[in-house]
């Protein structure tokens, strides 16, 4: 089924929901918790999932939904909402405003709409397939990239790779380094929403879960960009979470190159 203007307008819906309910945390105590996995969680993560949650289960009861806070809804309809209330915890925690609400609508597998939006400071990315990406409304595009060395490389830590992932990410970051130019490191999701407006070149990471990236996909893609896994596959919700994003397409084989340069783990 092709993205409706219904389906835009509820994302729209969905991020307003979700900022007002984060804004009264940021930088004001949160409740901050670990979870089992050693993650954090604050009030606002839960309030902002909940608050889309009870819109979509009032407007689209029969879609299903995947969210990083409570889990699956089973839905009916091949579609699905996936919610990350903030991608970026760790940023919200510190009072950076770089963290984002990320909403996507996933058919069959693949993301097909996007949003990124960061509540803060009030910078709204949406993509969806056959539109092009906007910032607040006016289209964004990525920019071109005619060499990977010296190309603007950003990836949240390092340290929120698997090991076997490191020596992958360490040979791309020595293919783009030039003198003492080095990746930019946090940003979470905010990295691919400045790759769309055409301020950085490319965005590596690993580990990521579906809720972490599906609304990336289009973000990037409708801006002119590509997304892809550490192989150059499309990203879809069988995904293992090696992620790519390219501003430039033609650079996609200098990159993957680079990455095999060290054997790949599988």
């Amino acid at each position: 089924m092709p993205i409706r203007q219904s389906d835009i307008d509820l994302a729209h819906r969905l991020a307003d929901a979700a900022g007002d309910a984060i804004r009264p945390y940021f930088r004001t105590p949160h409740g901050l918790e670990m979870k089992a996995d050693s993650s954090p969680v604050t009030l606002a993560d839960r309030a902002a999932e909940s608050a889309m949650r009870r819109i979509l289960d009032a407007e689209r009861s029969g879609d299903g939904i995947v969210g990083e806070e409570f889990g699956v809804k089973d839905g009916v309809t091949g579609r699905q909402w996936v919610l990350d209330p903030i991608d970026g915890t760790h940023s919200f925690i510190a009072g950076r405003a770089i963290f984002g609400t990320l909403i996507a609508l996933v058919e069959d597998g693949w993301p097909m709409l996007g949003v990124i939006d960061q509540p803060v400071q009030r910078e709204r990315w949406i993509g969806a397939a056959g539109r092009p990406t906007t910032l607040n409304g006016a289209p964004v595009r990525t920019r071109a990239c005619a060499d990977l060395s010296g190309a603007a490389l950003a990836t949240t830590s390092p340290h929120l790779f698997a090991d076997d992932d490191v020596q992958h990410y360490m040979a791309l970051a020595a293919a783009v380094t030039r003198g003492r130019h080095g990746p930019l490191y946090g940003g979470d999701c905010y990295n691919y929403a400045l790759l769309a407006s055409g301020h950085l070149d490319l965005v590596c990471e690993s580990g990521l879960k579906l809720h972490d990236f599906a609304a990336l996909v289009p973000v990037v893609e409708g801006a002119g960009g590509r997304m892809c896994d550490w192989d150059g596959e499309p990203l879809t919700a069988t995904s293992a979470g090696h992620v790519l994003a390219i501003g430039d397409p033609a650079r996609t084989d200098d990159v993957l190159e680079a990455l095999r340069s060290v054997p790949h783990p599988h």
